[in-house]
């Protein structure tokens, strides 16, 4: 009979087809180390470009579906909506950059004595503060092309539309939803490593990211986009014609954002990635072997 030692061993074999998932919780504990020990300034160029990634795909999501619900239906256009917006992650992943929510999995390293948690969390605040410039970066730029101005104003009314609905959920719905989104998030990141290329990795972040956002989970990173959009059209009398929201949008504002969304979607994301994926994950491949 194997030992738990040959059993790790043995999961992996570098002539399998992807990684198993012993492997894979072997390889995040220097891919955490790693993470963690970028220096500032990369930390932060790459956290900007992580927040403009996952912005980009946001706002494909919003302009490809704006008008697709009356088509398709309201089920097709949400699967519509996740599929495109699934692009971001790709390219994070893919091109390079990092993103607060993925890198919730670096607690595997924690836990493995390979990061200490002063890294974790200095890495933690950076990329998150990085992202959210990022994100801003690109929800400007885009409010400067007037795209929101397509279909007679309803891809802002969509844009609107989208951002007053975070910002009046309760705190137990948004804990909830951001749970649920980075246990996806972090599983597509887990499924990333596991491909041995890119076609494989694009396959293995697709359908999860696709899954969170065609079901509505909250995403804080992705929040920091569609959020201050909205905040930014607001103003717009047209755009808020278009969406049918005169009058409703009290709570659009920076209180809404950061208290009523960020803090309790990110909450959610820690425990949904830190916990549901990370820990566990380090429960049952490392740490009988260590």
């Amino acid at each position: 009979m194997n030992t738990e030692k040959e059993k790790i061993q043995l999961v992996q074999d570098v002539s399998a087809p992807c990684n198993a998932p012993g492997a894979i919780a072997n390889a995040f504990c220097a891919i955490g180390k790693t993470k963690a020990s970028l220096s500032l300034a990369k930390m932060v160029i790459l956290g900007i470009l992580a927040g403009a990634y996952i912005a980009f795909g946001a706002q494909l999501a919003t302009i490809a579906t704006y008008d697709a619900a009356k088509y398709v239906g309201d089920g097709i256009a949400k699967i519509l909506f996740g599929s495109v917006f699934s692009v971001g992650l790709m390219l994070v992943v893919i091109a390079g950059a990092e993103l607060f929510t993925g890198n919730n999995l670096i607690v595997v390293g924690t836990l493995n004595k390979n990061v200490t948690v002063g890294e974790l969390l200095n890495s933690w605040f950076w990329v998150y503060v990085a992202n959210f410039v990022g994100s801003l970066l690109v929800v400007w730029l885009m409010y400067l092309t007037q795209l929101w101005k397509t279909g007679n104003f309803a891809v802002g009314a969509r844009a609107l539309a989208i951002a007053n609905g975070k910002v009046t959920m309760t705190w137990g719905a948004a804990i909830a939803r951001g749970i649920l989104c980075n246990w996806l998030v972090c599983l597509a990141v887990w499924m990333a490593v596991a491909a041995k290329d890119i076609p494989g990795k694009i396959l293995g972040i697709y359908f999860p990211i696709m899954a969170f956002v065609a079901s509505g989970f909250e995403h804080s990173i992705a929040n920091m986009y569609f959020i201050p959009m909205g905040m930014l059209l607001k103003n717009n009398a047209p755009v808020v014609e278009a969406a049918g929201l005169v009058g409703q949008l009290d709570k659009l504002n920076l209180g809404g954002l950061l208290f009523n969304n960020l803090l309790p979607v990110t909450i959610g994301n820690i425990i949904g990635g830190a916990f549901f994926v990370a820990t566990l994950y380090w429960y049952v491949y490392l740490r009988e072997e260590k």
